[in-house]
């Protein structure tokens, strides 16, 4: 039975909010998780599944806004965004402007780089300690390509990340098929990264989140959160549709409905809601062993299991949830440019998701300065699973005020603040 008055109140039920909640309630705090539609309602369901130290790099990099602005009324396009006069859009473009450049870049690529490879040593601990069965592999991924210019392209961004120390493989048009005979003969060369796993999400977080409810926590799913009770520079109570909460503390853990619900603490976490779809379909023959990025498509398969995942887009439109088909046959019609596939490939289940996206690229994580009890932690963009559960444990340290695994900087939640 819930508590009205726990130790810890974080809102959102993805693999972030789960997390956090498990780490609370495995180190015996007090802790209720509510979500205004319930456990991996959201991104957390029917994301790509990637765990990708090698893909750490944050959207905005040299020469996206052009490809964005080239892309702008082409609906089918890999990044869309649907022109409308928003005010909030036109104010994050103007500073998602401000990091598509080579220093930007690299500013965030070892911060990404850390997180993701912190969050795969967690997961590994996970897994095995609550024995969550979700499809587990660590074999890594490839990037395919069908053109000379996108292998160059691709053969250039490893060698960047190199720089990193993240670690790569170029392949000519034998090895990549060689490594995964599922490709399309089409395909011409790839890049392995072999650091990588990949899962089925919701599996995860269910068994996260049942593994936090053995260990205390409280989960409440159809509890959204109706506003805020404050005095000075603290959260007194939450109203939510489950009843009211007076909580010591509170995460902030949302996705992309933070930024809302931080409004009504007149808190600014700017970010724009990229929409992705997803289809899932049973694993055709023959079936990728290896996570597949179409490299000139930007879209993912991902063998699940029993099921295979095309994943892809990124669509500015708002924080609307309708599914746009146009696109996602744009996905199915680059997995039959990459993959050998059946013709009469299932039709699949079609899911869509918003991803939070700040203009910079990189996750808030922090303590909130407006609100001393207050915990923040969204805006990951593509990478929320990946960086899920060392987000939790960053949550759940700075809720105890234990020294966070990892440094927060470059995460700071007020960072765009103007009135600093």
């Amino acid at each position: 039975m819930a508590s009205s008055s726990p130790d810890h109140l974080i809102i959102g039920g993805g693999v972030i909010g789960v997390s956090a909640a498990y780490f609370l309630a495995r180190a015996g705090a007090s802790v209720t998780l509510v979500d205004k539609r319930g456990v991996a309602a959201g991104s957390s369901w029917g994301n790509a599944g990637l765990i990708a130290p090698n893909h750490s790099v944050p959207i905005p990099g040299p020469g996206v806004l052009t490809q964005g602005l080239k892309w702008l009324f082409d609906v089918e396009s890999p990044l869309y965004i649907k022109p409308r006069l928003d005010p909030e859009l036109i104010r994050w473009l103007w500073r998602f402007r401000r990091f598509c450049n080579e220093t930007a870049l690299d500013r965030a690529i070892p911060r990404l780089r850390d997180m993701q490879r912190a969050s795969l040593a967690l997961f590994r601990q996970i897994i095995a300690e609550e024995a969550i069965a979700c499809d587990f592999e660590e074999a890594g991924g490839i990037v395919a390509f069908r053109t000379e210019k996108g292998l160059e392209a691709g053969i250039a961004e490893a060698e960047h990340l190199a720089r990193f120390g993240l670690k790569t493989t170029i392949l000519d048009a034998d090895a990549v098929h060689d490594l995964e005979p599922a490709l399309h003969p089409g395909v011409i060369g790839g890049v392995f990264q072999e650091e990588d796993a990949f899962l089925t999400p919701h599996k995860f977080v269910f068994g996260l989140a049942e593994a936090a409810r053995r260990h205390g926590a409280v989960i409440l799913d159809d509890a959204e959160v109706l506003g805020f009770e404050t005095a000075g520079r603290r959260i007194l109570r939450v109203r939510t549709r489950r009843g009211d909460f007076q909580p010591k503390r509170v995460a902030l853990a949302a996705g992309a409905w933070s930024t809302p619900l931080a409004r009504m603490l007149d808190i600014d976490i700017p970010m724009q809601p990229a929409k992705g779809y997803a289809i899932t379909l049973p694993l055709p023959e023959p079936s990728p062993r290896h996570y597949i990025i179409f490299g000139e498509r930007n879209a993912v398969a991902t063998p699940m299991g029993g099921d295979l995942r095309f994943a892809g887009t990124l669509e500015l439109s708002g924080l609307h949830e309708g599914i746009n088909l146009r696109r996602v046959n744009a996905i199915r019609k680059a997995a039959r440019e990459y993959l050998i596939l059946p013709d009469d490939l299932p039709k699949g289940h079609v899911w869509q998701g918003l991803r939070p996206v700040p203009p910079d690229g990189l996750p808030y994580i922090g303590r909130s300065p407006q609100i001393g009890n207050l915990v923040i932690a969204t805006g990951h963009a593509m990478l929320g699973l990946s960086m899920g559960p060392i987000t939790g444990q960053l949550v759940a340290q700075l809720l105890q005020d234990q020294p966070t695994s990892l440094p927060l900087d470059g995460f700071e939640p007020d960072r765009f603040d103007l009135k600093k």
